[in-house]
């Protein structure tokens, strides 16, 4: 018998497909697509996955792209002491609005950290993966680590469990991340040359020592290295995280591509660095710029060819809960879970999780049906377009709401996505902020059109007028089905002299459009 809760789930959810169709064939990570593009998490099939690893990353939101539109993670902070330091990070800074590693409100135990997991998971039935990214390192606190994994394998099962590491005491504790049944581990390298390492890393501990300069990077890289190879020869999944750093690493992250690549990486997760000088970094505090959209997403296509790359990255707080792109840590406070009578109701949290399978199914089926009006095209125009999603792969957000705006890639071959873009709210308490949305027009100025449930008329009229088209008649439907559905029409208008998309073969973005090089 269903739930009502599962029953209410179900009703909200309702599945609104703008065309219908047969199921379609599944790629996955590793697979190629018609346009030689890897696949790795972009559908909801296993394509030529081992079914093992299909099982590690099919609801996993970090490991697949198409994942995350409708499955939650949370991150526990047990870990605070760290060993190595960053030039680009500041663990004492806090803001409940900020989305950045290292940020906690709370630090926790690891026997309050799993009646929290325990409250989020029957609270969240689509939280499939719980992590430990910090606030420091988890292995530099590996007692607390491990205890808190330990607990949650046993009273939750069914749960993914991850954890972030700098690597550097990695090789040490890789046999006992295997004993707690860590399937994925995260590790951040932003380096394979000690040149380059010491301009990102003052020092490190190592051995009950601090080193400084080239010696530490040169430890740190051999380590994070060894590391590696160590996880991927026991089968566990490895995805490596790499910041973005404009003229200190941003032209080596190529040579970091590939060394992880050679030894065994799953997925390389390329994000931005952070460095507003109000997060009191090293780097902010010098004025060490970050990467602009466009450049980050250069750096990706360029590496692209070498490995599956991680795009929906949102680079959470230490303590976060809920989507990729959402924080609901404030709700499940020590103090509220302390409070409540948890009950751990894994039958619900199995049925919800059936359904969501199901419209994932009914997504791609759709996507499919709309992309076979394109067998046979040849044209090379491609078009960046942004969505306001509120999640599960639908078109759901009105425009003022949106704190973020997905971008995706149009051509022939689909919608690829590409990355995202934060922004303010344009709509608060009611009312437009004209600054915020000039910020907003300015974040998606290289998007042909943006796709909303709603929008009102005054930026209507400012998104149009900067040469961005609204598309607001596909409100609720499937992303990926209505992006193909407007390119496919788009195209056509093109031919018909009614939008000019920009010179052909330049690569250049022009009008929110651009032609392949």
């Amino acid at each position: 018998m269903t739930s009502p809760r599962l029953r209410e789930w179900t009703m909200h959810a309702k599945v609104i497909p703008i065309f219908s169709g047969d199921s379609a064939a599944h790629q996955g990570c590793g697979a190629k697509s018609d346009a030689g593009q890897s696949s790795c998490g972009s559908s909801a099939g296993q394509g030529d996955l081992p079914p093992a690893v299909w099982e590690k990353v099919k609801n996993h939101p970090c490991y697949s792209e198409e994942a995350h539109h409708h499955y939650a993670r949370m991150h526990v902070a047990v870990a605070p002491a760290c060993n190595i330091q960053c030039n680009y990070c500041n663990r004492k800074y806090d803001c409940s609005n900020e989305s950045r590693p290292g940020v906690v409100s709370e630090k926790l135990t690891p026997e309050t950290a799993a009646k929290k997991v325990l409250a989020v998971a029957s609270a969240i039935p689509q939280m499939t993966v719980v992590g430990i990214a910090g606030p420091g390192d988890s292995l530099a606190n590996p007692a607390k680590t491990f205890r808190t994994f330990d607990l949650i394998m046993k009273e939750a099962p069914d749960i993914k469990l991850c954890l972030s590491t700098n690597g550097l005491a990695l090789p040490d504790h890789v046999q006992a991340i295997q004993d707690v049944n860590v399937d994925h581990v995260t590790i951040t390298i932003n380096m394979v040359d000690p040149e380059v390492g010491q301009k990102i890393y003052p020092w490190i501990f190592y051995r009950k020592k601090r080193w400084k300069g080239k010696d530490a990077a040169k430890i740190l890289t051999e380590r994070q290295l060894e590391g590696l190879e160590m996880l991927t020869a026991k089968g566990i999944l490895v995805k490596v995280n790499s910041v973005m750093i404009p003229g200190v690493n941003d032209e080596h992250l190529a040579a970091v591509n590939q060394a992880v690549k050679s030894r065994g990486a799953f997925l390389h997760n390329i994000m931005p660095l952070i460095s507003e000088a109000e997060h009191g970094t090293c780097y902010g505090l010098n004025g060490q710029r970050g990467p602009s959209a466009q450049e980050l997403k250069a750096l990706q296509d360029r590496c692209e060819g070498e490995m599956n790359m991680m795009r929906h990255c949102r680079q959470c707080r230490a303590d976060a809960v809920g989507l990729l792109g959402e924080d609901r840590s404030a709700e499940f406070t020590t103090e509220k879970i302390q409070a409540m009578d948890v009950q751990y109701d894994r039958e619900t949290r199995q049925a919800y999780q059936e359904y969501v399978e199901q419209e994932r199914q009914d997504k791609v089926a759709a996507k499919e049906t709309e992309l076979a009006a394109f067998a046979g095209e040849s044209d090379d125009t491609k078009v960046l377009a942004a969505v306001a999603t509120k999640g599960s792969g639908r078109i759901n957000a009105h425009f003022g709401h949106a704190a973020e705006f997905q971008v995706y890639e149009l051509s022939a071959a689909g919608a690829k996505f590409v990355g995202h873009r934060r922004v303010d709210h344009y709509c608060l308490g009611g009312y437009g902020e004209e600054e915020a949305l000039e910020t907003v027009i300015k974040a998606i100025d290289d998007c042909a059109a943006v796709f909303v449930a709603k929008i009102g008329l005054c930026p209507r009229k400012d998104l149009e007028a900067a040469g961005i088209e609204v598309a607001d008649q596909y409100a609720h439907a499937y992303i990926e089905q209505s992006l193909i559905a407007w390119f496919k029409e788009y195209l056509e208008r093109v031919r018909r002299g009614e939008v000019q998309p920009g010179s052909r073969g330049s690569g250049q973005i022009r009008q929110g459009a651009y032609v392949a090089a």
